[in-house]
């Protein structure tokens, strides 16, 4: 079950183990140029092969953020940021652009695309592809809207004892 934020306040819930930043033009070639460079990052961080799922979704999600940075948070003469973190658990993609007014719809209000529309879906793949996402204004010039990507597994074990463990400490484990 994916669990998505969208707030003015929401932050990294762990300091990054590693983190990139880099400006890119407000063009079609700057958004596929930083979902390129995502990809590279997340593979050579994590270790993870380029062709692996959740690099897929890396690139997934950083095109459509940077595509609708282009697309709807630029202005003339201004570049969009992309800043990359890699969270224990998780790879998050930053996209900041120079449109703080005009943020994105809350998850709750994202609605289908007309069936014959030619866009309109990027938000909805970055919800079903995201362990969560958002958007932050920290100030009144810039507006930044993130995705998390999970990449390891959480460690429940941590928190949960296997059930026939739970049997055996008590003797109720019977072999047959």
């Amino acid at each position: 079950m994916n669990h998505h934020q969208l707030t003015d306040e929401a932050k990294p819930p762990h300091a990054p183990a590693r983190q990139l930043t880099l400006r890119f033009s407000s063009t079609r070639r700057g958004a596929r140029l930083a979902r390129h460079l995502a990809v590279q990052q997340f593979t050579e961080w994590t270790g993870l092969p380029y062709d692996s799922d959740p690099a897929r979704t890396v690139a997934l999600v950083t095109a459509e953020l940077a595509s609708n940075a282009v697309r709807h948070g630029s202005l003339p003469g201004r570049d969009f940021r992309l800043t990359l973190l890699h969270l224990p658990h998780d790879f998050r993609v930053e996209v900041t652009d120079t449109r703080p007014e005009r943020r994105p719809p809350r998850p709750t209000d994202l609605r289908p695309p007309v069936v014959d529309a030619s866009s309109g879906r990027g938000l909805l793949l970055v919800e079903a592809y995201a362990y969560r996402w958002g958007c932050d204004v920290p100030g009144g010039y810039t507006k930044t809207v993130w995705a998390e990507v999970r990449h390891q597994p959480l460690n429940l074990s941590a928190h949960f004892r296997p059930v026939h463990a739970r049997t055996e400490a008590v003797g109720q484990v019977h072999e047959t």
